[in-house]
């Protein structure tokens, strides 16, 4: 990933993440997620859902086929300006107390990131890593200002 996508990547506020059944049904929604330069992380937070986050399709489709993509991108009025950097990756749903310590690494990025996550107790709770990334990035600028 060149240093701008990094950049734009990074910068992002949501992205939309697709994960698919064994089946090949797919299920796209909106994350909040942080970028450590290498991986993507987003949390099962604490918003509402309409089941146990272990049971969230997401989560099932993430166990039974790992392979996801997230598009991460800026819209503008002035589609001059238009932006998306389309990942390709694999998830892994890492629980609290996983591995060296990148569990809680992931809690750091992402309350650094989003202020909302500091009331929220998301070291409990399970986060989504996505790593082997595969990057496109398109915009319409030929030259884009990062």
């Amino acid at each position: 990933m060149d240093d701008k996508t990094r950049a734009f990547v990074s910068r992002q506020r949501v992205a939309h993440l697709a994960t698919a059944s064994l089946s090949a049904r797919p299920v796209v929604v909106p994350i909040c997620y942080a970028f450590d330069g290498e991986n993507l992380y987003s949390p099962l937070d604490e918003k509402p859902k309409s089941t146990d986050v272990r049971s969230l399709k997401r989560v099932r489709n993430i166990e039974a086929n790992p392979q996801v993509s997230v598009v991460v991108d800026e819209y503008s009025e002035d589609w001059s300006k238009l932006t998306y950097v389309l990942i390709a990756g694999v998830a892994e749903i890492l629980e609290p107390g996983d591995g060296p310590g990148e569990h809680l690494r992931a809690v750091s990025l992402l309350r650094e990131k989003y202020t909302q996550y500091k009331s929220m107790a998301i070291e409990s709770r399970p986060i989504i890593k996505i790593s082997s990334l595969k990057t496109r990035r398109w915009s319409s600028d030929p030259n884009p200002a990062d």
